[in-house]
C-alpha cells in the first residue's frame, strides 16, 4: 500500500519572519515541515530529548525494514513501557530544569507528549492524537542513509506501524490537516508490513522496500558485529557502514583538489568560474568583506579564455596513507542507554589508525590514576609506547605530505628556540605514563589571593625524575625565572611528582586508593588505557559551592556524582565509553 501526496514543491525551513503577507503556498510549507517531524524526525528527536527506551529490546526493530546497501543508520524506541524510559526520566527529574520545562513523568506517552510539542504552533489545526495517530503509530523509528546506487546517497525514515490499513489512511490526514490541499509534491511514503518507509518520493519508498529482497541491515553480518560491540542495548542506537568510507573519500579528494580545508569555503557570488584562495591574503582577514577580497581569478588570454585549465573533478589523487586509512575503514556503532541514575554512551570504530593508537595500548596511565588520592577531584591518566613523538610526527606528514618539509623545518626551528630535542627531550618529559589531577581542598578565596601554590594540582610521571628535571631546566630557561619555581620535580617510588601546592605534592608522592572507589569503578570501564575521571561529590561538592553565586546553576547542578571517560584498543576495534552518573 503506499500514497504520494500532493502539496507545495520541496518544504522550507520554518520562517520566523513576523505577520507580514505570507502566501499561501508559505503555509502550506511550514505544516509540511510539522507533518515531516510528527512522522519521521520529530521520533528520533524525542528519543534523544526525552529518553525513550531500549533499542535492543524484545520485538521488530527498524533495521529489519532497511537494506543491507544502508550506509548509516540512527533508531530510537518511543515504547510507552520499558525500563530504560522509566531509568531515564526518574534520572532527568532530578534536574530542576527538566521538571521546569519538560516535566514528563514514567508513565506518560512519549509519542504524544512529542505530538503536543510538534502540533502546538497551530500549523496541524483539527489534528487529534487518539484518533488520527495513537491507533497505527508504533513504538520505533529510524533515520537512515542509503546507497541506492545513485552519485549521492539518499536520506529516508523508517516509522513502525501497528495497522498498515489505517497507517495509509492516517497518513493522508496528516498531509491533509498539515500539508495543505496544494498539487505539488510534498515527500511520498509506502507501508510495508509492520513498517513504513518515508522519502522525498514514493518512487525512492517503494526502492528501499524493494531493496529489503536482497538483503535487510538487521540480517547484515557487519551491522550485527559493530553493534554488538558497541555493548548492551539502550534506547537509542547508531551504525556507520565501511561503505560510508567512499563518501568519505569523494569529500576528501575533492576538498584536494580545490586546495585544502579553506576549498570549504564558499565563494562569492560573483566570483569568477576556477578562481582560488590567496592564502597570504587570507591570514590577514578579518572580515567577511576581507576574505572575499581574497579570492583571485585565474589568469585570462588576449581572448579572454583562462590560461589555467580547470582540473577534472575526482582527477586529484589522495595521499596513499590517507587512501589507505579511508581503506581500512570497517565501520563504527555507538549505543546510548541509562541504568541505575546513569547515562552512558558506549561506542566502537574500525582501528583504521594504526599507525596512531599502537602507542596507546599500555594501562600504566590508568593503573597510576588508580593509585592516587581516594579524594582526588578530576584526573586524566594515559600512557605512550617508547617512540610516539616521532610516530605522532610521521602521522601529521601522511595527512599533509606537501607540508612535510615544511612541518621539519619548524621542528628544528622549535629545537633551536627552545634547547629541546625531538624527539627524544619530549618523550622524557612524558615517560612511560602520566596523570594529571586536581584533589580536595579547593579554595577560590586562597587562589586569589595567594596564587597558583594554593592549587591543589599537579602531575606524576612514570620515569627518570633526573633526566625529567633535566628537560624541565631547559624548559625553565626559555621560560625564566617566575616559571622555574613550578618546574621542579621531586621523586616518588619510580615516579617524577610535579606540583603547585606542597602539601598536594606529598598526596602524590605516595599511593592511595582511588581505584578501589566505587565513585571510580562506576564511571570507568575495567579494561580502559586511557581515562578522564571527575568526582562532583568531593571536595564537599566542589562544583556547587563553586557556582554558588548562581543558585539556578547551582541546583542543576547539585545532582550530579561522577563523570568518565574511557578508551582502550582491542585488536582491530577502538572502544570508547562516556558515562555520567547521579546521586
Amino acid at each position: 500500500m503506499s500514497m504520494t501526496p500532493g502539496g507545495p514543491s520541496g518544504p522550507d525551513y520554518l520562517d520566523a519572519s513576523g505577520p507580514g503577507a505570507s502566501a499561501p503556498a508559505d503555509d502550506n510549507k511550514k505544516r509540511l515541515i510539522a507533518l515531516g517531524a510528527i512522522v519521521v524526525g520529530g521520533a528520533v528527536v524525542a528519543g534523544g530529548a526525552w529518553a525513550a527506551t531500549s533499542f535492543f529490546a524484545t520485538g521488530a526493530q527498524p533495521a529489519e525494514a532497511l537494506p543491507a546497501s544502508t550506509v548509516a543508520y540512527l533508531s530510537v524506541d518511543l515504547d510507552p513501557s520499558g525500563g530504560q524510559k522509566i531509568e531515564a526520566v526518574r534520572t532527568l527529574r532530578k534536574f530542576p530544569a527538566f521538571t521546569d520545562h519538560v516535566d514528563i513523568e514514567t508513565d506518560d506517552d512519549l509519542r504524544e507528549r512529542l505530538f503536543e510539542e510538534v502540533t502546538s504552533s497551530g500549523e496541524c489545526e483539527g489534528l487529534d492524537y487518539a484518533d488520527d495517530v495513537e491507533p497505527w503509530l508504533g513504538s520505533r523509528a529510524a533515520m537512515a542513509v542509503l546507497d541506492l546506487g545513485e552519485e549521492e546517497p539518499t536520506a529516508v525514515g523508517v516509522v513502525q506501524v501497528s495497522d498498515g490499513d489505517r497507517a495509509d489512511e492516517g497518513m493522508a490526514t496528516l498531509v491533509e490537516a498539515c500539508g495543505g490541499a496544494s498539487d505539488a509534491e510534498t515527500g511520498g511514503w509506502v507501508v510495508d508490513g509492520d513498517w513504513m518507509v518515508v522519502a522525498e518520493t514514493e518512487e525512492i519508498a517503494q526502492q528501499v522496500v524493494d531493496a529489503t529482497d536482497d538483503g535487510t541491515l538487521a540480517d547484515d553480518a557487519a551491522f550485527g558485529q559493530w553493534t554488538g560491540e558497541a555493548g548492551d542495548g539502550g534506547f537509542m542506537s547508531m551504525y556507520v557502514a565501511k561503505s560510508a568510507a567512499k563518501y568519505l573519500e569523494d569529500a576528501a579528494g575533492m576538498t584536494g583538489l580545490l586546495g585544502g580545508p579553506m576549498a570549504l569555503a564558499p565563494a562569492p557570488d560573483d566570483a569568477p568560474a576556477g578562481a582560488s584562495f590567496d592564502e597570504d591574503c587570507l591570514a590577514d582577514a578579518t572580515t567577511a568583506e576581507e576574505i572575499d577580497a581574497c579570492f583571485v581569478a585565474p589568469e585570462e588570454s588576449a581572448d579572454g579564455s583562462s590560461d589555467e585549465a580547470l582540473p577534472e573533478e575526482g582527477s586529484e589523487e589522495l595521499p596513499p596513507e590517507l587512501q589507505q586509512m579511508i581503506d581500512d575503514f570497517d565501520g563504527a556503532a555507538a549505543t546510548v542507554r541509562f541504568d541505575d541514575g546513569a547515562v552512558e554512551v558506549e561506542y566502537a570504530v574500525s582501528n583504521y589508525q594504526k599507525d596512531l593508537t599502537r602507542f596507546l595500548t599500555s594501562e600504566e596511565g590508568v593503573d597510576m590514576v588508580s593509585d592516587l588520592p581516594e579524594d582526588t577531584v578530576a584526573a586524566l591518566g594515559f600512557s605512550l609506547s617508547e617512540g610516539w613523538a616521532q610516530g605522532l610526527l610521521d602521522y601529521v606528514k601522511t595527512l599533509a605530505p606537501d607540508e612535510a618539509a615544511t612541518i621539519d623545518d619548524q621542528v628544528a626551528q622549535f629545537e633551536t628556540e627552545t634547547g629541546l630535542s625531538f624527539p627524544e627531550d619530549v618523550e622524557t618529559l612524558l615517560g612511560e605514563g602520566v596523570t594529571v589531577s586536581v584533589g580536595s581542598g579547593i579554595d577560590p578565596d586562597a587562589i586569589t589571593n595567594g596564587g597558583p601554590q594554593e592549587v591543589p594540582a599537579g602531575i606524576k610521571v612514570k620515569g627518570d625524575a633526573e633526566e625529567i628535571q633535566a628537560v624541565l631546566d631547559k624548559i625553565s630557561a626559555v621560560a625564566g625565572p617566575e616559571a622555574e619555581e613550578y618546574l621542579q620535580v621531586t621523586e616518588g617510588d619510580g615516579y617524577a611528582v610535579l606540583a603547585l601546592q606542597d602539601d598536594y605534592r606529598a598526596e602524590l608522592e605516595s599511593e592511595s586508593g582511588l581505584g578501589d572507589s566505587a565513585v571510580y569503578s562506576d564511571v570507568i570501564d575495567g579494561d580502559a588505557q586511557t581515562v578522564l575521571f571527575v568526582d562532583f561529590d568531593a571536595d564537599d561538592d566542589w562544583l556547587v559551592r563553586l557556582t554558588e553565586d548562581e543558585p539556578e546553576l547551582s541546583d542543576n547542578l547539585r545532582p550530579l556524582s561522577s563523570f568518565g571517560i574511557s578508551g582502550w584498543v582491542e585488536d582491530d576495534v577502538v572502544h570508547g565509553m562516556v558515562k555520567l552518573t547521579t546521586d
